[in-house]
């Protein structure tokens, strides 16, 4: 069996880590052996040699925009011909990278925010990964029933391929089908079920796209491109959650003398054990196959079983919507509350920034994303993101 190339710690193609015995990235499915060994080190931001030529997996690829989230991009940096935003000097190559100092250009999607009436949303690409693999989509508008706010988020597995567009790709379609559902007048955990299903069939259908040269075919069949997803649905007095994956839903209420409320059950192997009552929950989270999901979105899948489920709340609070780069730094809803801003509700995309804030200062080892919902809706003003 061929072996890495000496000091290559970084994909040269979407810049992933690598461990010491991969011949492919499982990133983009490149095969690493034909790479020319590297002069120096390559340095988390992406750096390569320059004018070392790059060795591809698969098609270069654009993803697709959900509405709200993540813009259409090349999936390996800024567009040819700019000035580099290291060193100044010199000019980008089509692949993203300085034809003068080497370094990867900063990319778009590394560092996102939105907000609008109702709801905002910030995803960030951390500080331990070299792409940002989240993606969410939000939107507000105005029904015949009410105001409707709207917030999916959704996580790329890092061990599959193209995790950041099979979480793009969930987004997009999750959002558009809510919003259309909503539209028509669906109950919204009926539009909600039906929204994580056409996301799933969405990034299955990854699985056939970019083709690849031969001898990849079964290594694209078996590490498909996969993500989680969880969306929250905010209309009138209702909020409606969904999810598949280990991506949650929180409920933090203004008086924070209430209990505030974890509004997601995990498909994750610590869930499962503690579910069975064969670990508490201290002991099953300290365990390292802890975050090992058990459900998913992707071609590899088993049977997708979209989880719902509706709340009246019964005061004002807001909903967090996020991926596990956050609420690994704020597991339970006593310490999530206790990040959250007093005046989250009127501050959304401040009380956003805010949990970024706290899960960079905590380490920042993933990427965060997070999607902050009023509740109730605010009603003044009119708006659709």
């Amino acid at each position: 069996m061929s072996q890495l190339p000496p000091q290559l710690t970084a994909c040269p193609v979407c810049h992933e880590p690598l461990e010491p015995a991969d011949n492919f990235c499982g990133g983009c499915g490149a095969d690493l052996s034909a790479v020319p060994p590297l002069p120096h080190e390559a340095r988390p931001g992406g750096w390569r040699q320059p004018d070392t030529p790059l060795v591809r997996g698969a098609d270069d690829y654009r993803i697709a925009p959900p509405a709200g989230g993540v813009p259409a991009q090349p999936a390996h940096g800024a567009s040819p011909g700019g000035a580099c935003a290291a060193c100044r000097s010199g000019m980008i190559d089509k692949d993203g990278y300085c034809e003068h100092c080497g370094h990867a250009q900063p990319r778009e999607r590394d560092h996102m925010e939105h907000e609008s009436a109702g709801v905002a949303a910030v995803s960030d690409r951390g500080l331990r990964h070299h792409r940002n693999e989240d993606a969410y989509a939000v939107s507000t508008t105005d029904l015949a029933g009410g105001r409707t706010v709207v917030a999916v988020v959704s996580d790329g597995v890092s061990s599959a391929a193209r995790p950041d567009e099979a979480s793009a790709a969930a987004c997009a379609a999750a959002h558009g089908a809510l919003v259309e559902d909503l539209e028509r007048g669906a109950p919204p955990r009926e539009a909600t079920h039906r929204a994580i299903v056409l996301a799933a069939e969405a990034v299955a259908g990854l699985a056939t796209a970019a083709p690849q040269p031969r001898e990849h075919e079964r290594y694209r069949q078996e590490n498909a491109p996969a993500c989680t997803i969880v969306s929250a649905v905010v209309t009138g007095d209702l909020l409606t959650v969904g999810w598949v994956g280990d991506s949650r839903a929180y409920w933090v209420p203004d008086d924070r003398a209430t209990q505030p409320a974890r509004l997601t059950e995990d498909d994750s192997w610590a869930a499962q054990m503690v579910a069975a009552g064969l670990m508490s929950e201290a002991e099953a989270y300290a365990d390292e196959r802890a975050h090992a999901i058990t459900g998913w979105l992707g071609a590899d899948a088993y049977e997708v079983e979209p989880h719902t489920a509706s709340y009246h709340p019964d005061r004002p609070g807001v909903v967090i919507v996020c991926t596990d780069g956050l609420w690994n730094y704020a597991e339970s809803a006593e310490h999530m509350a206790a990040v959250v801003p007093p005046d989250a509700r009127t501050r959304p995309l401040e009380c956003a920034r805010r949990l970024l804030t706290h899960a960079l200062d905590g380490g920042g080892h993933d990427n965060v994303t997070v999607a902050v919902l009023p509740f109730p809706a605010p009603h003044e003003g009119a708006g659709s993101a």
